[in-house]
């Protein structure tokens, strides 16, 4: 929950965000690192959850564990029944259940995509799942690739989707920067989260430019933490020669990412994989139209509230985006379904399942 939250620190606070208010269950939440400790407490702690951290090194634990049994998590927070890894890695207990969630199989199916530190990821989910873990993943389709790919027995898989947040906001007085009357907010696709190479925004920008070509006035916001994809992306932005309309803005507090969701004319979300895709829920329940790319399980949460095309089709994304932006009939459509789709998730519904998650591994599933 520490530092600039992404789709699993979404996931973190809405989970425990939801499970804070049951009385059925006594929610402890932990963490392991060097330096975000205290940042991680404090963020919780905004969410009623009392957390106990441990100085050391996040990638230092995850090699301890993967090789033994120590130390337990028990020795960190005491006593309890379930321990809940939510980023791939559950530490091992002397007499807790455990269960782990597993995002997506990027490391697996992307490698060359991936942070060092991720590749050991699969080898740790399997481990646990062979001592017993539930796998707790958030859609069917990484369920799946959790069974093949890494030889989980299904029997050991539970599907929970995330939540969403539904806040209503007013459309953010969004103007470019370069624009000499900051009054005036032009109109803008959108594109949410960190700036990595599994999202493909190079081939956003290139779709942008041929959009542009018909579009005097749309620009292109782009808005999530800097990564490891930012050359790439700039080196699309400057080939382009569009530079003046394309907005790079860095990583936004709720408030703000709400606002400028808000006032979007659509979304872009050309990833090339993914296990969930909170953006495109994001827009959904905002009122914004979506145009994605039919990576992973995209398809599998949207539904058919949203224009998909294959990852990396230039021609594909360009045209859908023109698409929503001039058929006011289908804009139309993909709103009214887009607001029912993200009505179906909800951190509470997503609580209520984990809670059953957590009894089943309690009474000896989990394991």
């Amino acid at each position: 929950m520490a530092g600039d939250l992404t789709g699993v620190g979404r996931f973190c606070v809405g989970l425990a965000g939801a499970l804070s208010h049951r009385d059925d269950l006594a929610l402890h939440g932990y963490a392991v690192a060097r330096r975000a400790r205290s940042a991680t407490a404090d963020r919780a702690a905004t969410i009623g959850v009392k957390v106990s951290t441990w100085e050391m090194p996040t990638r230092l634990a995850n090699s301890l564990w993967a090789r033994s049994p120590l130390p337990p998590i028990e020795w960190l927070v005491g006593p309890v029944d379930v321990v809940h890894g939510t980023n791939y890695v559950v530490p091992p207990t002397r007499h807790a259940a455990r269960v782990v969630t597993v995002h997506d199989l990027t490391a697996v199916r992307f490698p060359e995509l991936c942070r060092p530190a991720s590749l050991s990821y699969p080898r740790l989910v399997k481990k646990a799942a062979a001592q017993g873990a539930f796998v707790h993943v958030p859609s069917r389709f990484v369920g799946d690739e959790v069974v093949e790919l890494l030889g989980v027995e299904a029997e050991r898989v539970r599907v929970v989707p995330h939540g969403v947040e539904r806040r209503a906001s007013a459309p953010s007085p969004f103007a470019s920067g370069h624009s000499k009357a900051p009054e005036r907010r032009a109109p803008y696709v959108l594109a949410l989260g960190a700036v990595e190479p599994r999202k493909d925004l190079p081939t956003l920008v290139k779709a942008f430019a041929e959009l542009a070509r018909d579009h005097d006035d749309l620009e292109l916001v782009v808005a999530g933490p800097a990564g490891w994809g930012e050359s790439a992306f700039s080196e699309a932005v400057v080939a382009s020669g569009l530079g003046r309309r394309v907005v790079r803005l860095g990583y936004l507090e709720e408030g703000e990412r709400r606002s400028l969701l808000a006032g979007a004319t659509a979304l872009a979300y050309p990833s090339l994989y993914e296990g969930f895709g909170f953006p495109p829920l994001e827009a959904m329940a905002a009122g914004v139209p979506v145009v994605a790319t039919a990576a992973g399980a995209v398809p599998e949460v949207v539904g058919g509230a949203a224009e998909l095309v294959a990852p990396g089709d230039v021609a594909a994304l360009a045209g859908a985006l023109a698409r929503v932006i001039d058929d006011d009939a289908l804009r139309v459509r993909l709103v009214a379904e887009g607001l029912v789709r993200a009505a179906s998730f909800t951190w509470a519904a997503c609580a209520n399942a984990m809670v059953e998650v957590y009894r089943e591994a309690a009474l000896g599933g989990g394991r």
